[in-house]
């Protein structure tokens, strides 16, 4: 029936047997089955480049601390990798639909409605990416045409590492193209040369016009970024029909024209479109990346007296070459191959051992396992999956009840952003500028007091409803010892992490690829790795790497925008006006991140805000490294929190446990943790107390 209804209007008719396009389809698919073996090939080469990358920065450390012989190269030959593996690794995240989506209304539409809001999504991002990819292509050819060098000790040119992120943007494309041409194909031969065509004769427009901008007389607009936007959109009402194409091109004329308007408007003003703009582009479905960075491009183009397009160029490169963030693919990679070696299986078997018999001892295991496991992976996501298939199982098959099980591990889960090493920390440390390892030193006592309330909710539930916690087994002394020795390579691991990290020998950046070749040599002595099993967890890791990376190019691009316009600073004259106590200023704030944890995932909420809401913090005296673990906290809340909670929906997605009884099962900590953040206000101290010892 929505075959037919699209061919009766001119509509797409959606591809759903296979992945694969018919054969007569788009040049019998050659183009598409290209495009898809180019990802793949540069999943290969991201993959590599990963480990590359991480087996120099160890090489780094073994040199300075072991032969007091640092080399001069390392540092930015990884930075280097870093900002290759992250843009090339743009179209595996795209071809594995690992980019963030915002699926409130799309999952409650029917097929065909959200099949097209998708479709508007893939176009608007292939507008964002090839506007960006032009103006990254005529940067990188600027630089060499000046011969601009690099400030490093290499000296390198500068064109040479900003040419992967051509390359990347050009495969973002390709992968997007792909993606709009697996979802649909028009019936009509004509229509489906029409689109290669398109994109053939804007390469030659763009060919022809070099890299001088040339104004479009009497609008804010070059010729360029004209051509690339009429091309996209004559393609979507090509390709896929009038309703698609349509839709984009309102959607862009309404925005340019609300942000053209804006610029006779007060600042309130606005601020109030853009924030409209965010949340309607997030509410159909647009991928968080790619809205934050097409609210950028249309602020560029509209809301500034001179449009400044060449920022988009410059905040892809700025953003993202930084040796800070190299650390978090590291993590990431870290996390997967702990998962991989089936050491965090036998450390949840050693806790249960050691609590088994204790008040609500294997509750009391999951919190311990929960802790250990944040300690060395940096990641909720991670801790999430790997006690949903290893504590939550054993939890319910001892009696435990499912909402006891499924609540604490989802709770549990959250300790891996707060208990350090944390990717929201290097995050949130990167962006306001606040250091890193004063960040993980502070997020230490709150992590363990927070996981001992955790322990201790257990307890009461325990007495509360009994029947949800039975009484666990008795177990002998040499069966305990023994399983310290089974999860000793585990605590070796650990050492070589916290203990590189505390002691000196590696930074908090380098302290990741430390712990993803010491998670290696423990698959390897474990036997749980081979050639094929390692490329998956590097081509993993290089998806999550890439849209975690692509929000923060997003939301550079925005901030850039955000901050020109003074709005910043206007908010903070607002609220300092208002006169009111710091508390209530940070209980606002507070409410402000439930209400968009429930809605956003946590790291792009972190980056589309901070431009706003640490400004106030500052000017109302406190702390930033006390408001980095508030933050924390906060987004941990968003993870556990529907609709958009994605701890509760891998753990749904895991057990089939169904959605209402983990909600209410993880009301409890939530409601904890709200009160841990109270008390935090009340005592800094406990954030602020051991880094001030330890400096």
């Amino acid at each position: 029936m929505a075959q037919a209804l699209g061919q009766e209007v001119g509509e797409v008719v959606p591809v759903m047997a296979t992945n694969r396009l018919p054969d007569d389809g788009l040049k019998g698919g050659l183009l598409m089955e290209g495009i898809d073996a180019v990802t793949r090939g540069a999943g290969l080469l991201s993959a590599v480049t990963l480990l590359f990358m991480t087996l120099i920065v160890v090489y780094e450390v073994v040199m300075r601390s072991a032969f007091n012989q640092p080399t001069v190269w390392v540092a930015e030959i990884s930075v280097y990798a870093f900002v290759a593996l992250v843009f090339l690794g743009l179209a595996v995240g795209q071809r594995e639909s690992a980019h963030i989506q915002v699926e409130v209304l799309i999952d409650s539409v029917s097929a065909p409605t959200r099949r097209t809001l998708e479709l508007i999504g893939a176009w608007l991002g292939l507008i964002f990416a090839s506007i960006t990819g032009w103006e990254m292509y005529c940067f990188a050819v600027s630089e060499y045409v000046n011969g601009t060098r690099d400030w490093g000790l290499l000296a390198t040119p500068q064109w040479i590492p900003q040419t992967p992120v051509v390359i990347g943007y050009l495969l973002f494309c390709a992968a997007l193209l792909r993606e709009i041409c697996m979802k649909s194909a028009p019936e009509a031969a004509w229509r489906r040369m029409a689109l290669p065509a398109v994109l053939l004769a804007i390469m030659l427009a763009l060919a022809l016009m070099g890299r001088t901008d040339i104004q479009v007389a009497g609008t804010r607009m070059d010729w360029a970024t004209l051509t690339i936007m009429g091309g996209a959109v004559l393609g979507a009402f090509l390709w896929n029909g009038l309703r698609v194409g349509l839709c984009v091109l309102v959607i862009i004329a309404v925005l340019g024209g609300l942000f053209y308007l804006s610029l006779s408007m007060s600042l309130l003003a606005t601020g109030l479109i853009l924030v409209a703009a965010l949340m309607f582009l997030l509410a159909i479905g647009v991928p968080v990346g790619v809205t934050l960075g097409m609210i950028g491009l249309f602020g560029l183009l509209f809301m500034i007296r001179t449009p400044q397009l060449p920022m988009l160029s410059d905040r892809s490169w700025t953003s993202i070459n930084s040796f800070t963030l190299t650390a978090v693919p590291t993590f990431v990679l870290m996390g997967s191959l702990l998962v991989q070696s089936g050491v965090t299986v036998k450390l949840f078997d050693m806790l249960v051992i050691w609590f088994g018999r204790t008040r609500a001892g294997l509750g009391h295991a999951t919190v311990g396992a929960s802790a250990v496991f944040a300690a060395v992976s940096g990641s909720s996501l991670a801790t999430a999956a790997t006690l949903g298939r290893v504590a939550a199982p054993e939890m319910t098959a001892r009696g435990y009840s499912n909402r006891l099980t499924y609540g604490l591990v989802a709770a549990g889960a959250t300790l891996g952003i707060l208990i350090p090493p944390s990717i929201a920390m290097i995050i949130y440390g990167n962006t306001v500028g606040a250091p890193i390892t004063v960040l993980f030193v502070a997020g230490i006592v709150p992590g363990v007091l927070l996981a001992a309330l955790f322990a201790l909710i257990v307890v009461v539930w325990s007495y509360v409803s009994p029947s949800s916690v039975p009484v666990g087994d008795r177990y002998p002394m040499s069966e305990k010892l023994g399983s310290l020795v089974a999860v000793l390579p585990f605590l070796l691991l650990i050492m070589a992490v916290l203990g590189s990290l505390y002691f000196g020998i590696a930074t908090p950046t380098e302290a990741g690829a430390v712990g993803a070749i010491a998670a290696l040599v423990l698959c390897i002595q474990q036997g749980r790795m081979t050639l094929p099993l390692l490329y998956k967890v590097l081509y993993d890791t290089v998806a999550v790497t890439s849209f975690i990376m692509l929000i923060v190019v997003g939301a550079s691009i925005f901030g850039w925008v955000f901050d020109f316009l003074r709005l910043p600073r206007e908010l903070v004259g607002v609220v300092t006006g208002w006169d009111l106590q710091p508390w209530m200023v940070v209980a606002m704030i507070a409410v402000f991140y439930l209400i968009l944890g429930m809605f956003i995932e946590s790291i792009s909420m972190m980056l589309m805000t901070l431009s706003v809401t640490f400004p106030i913090i500052v000017a109302l005296g406190l702390d930033p490294i006390w408001f980095g673990i508030v933050l924390v906290i906060l987004v941990e809340i968003g993870l556990v929190t529907p609709p958009v909670g994605i701890v509760l929906f891998i753990l749904r997605g895991m057990s089939g446990v169904p959605l209402r009884d983990i909600t209410i099962g993880v009301l409890p900590f939530v409601a904890l943790m709200l009160a841990f953040i109270a008390l935090l206000y009340v005592f800094p101290e406990i954030v602020l107390w051991l880094p001030r010892q330890m400096s």
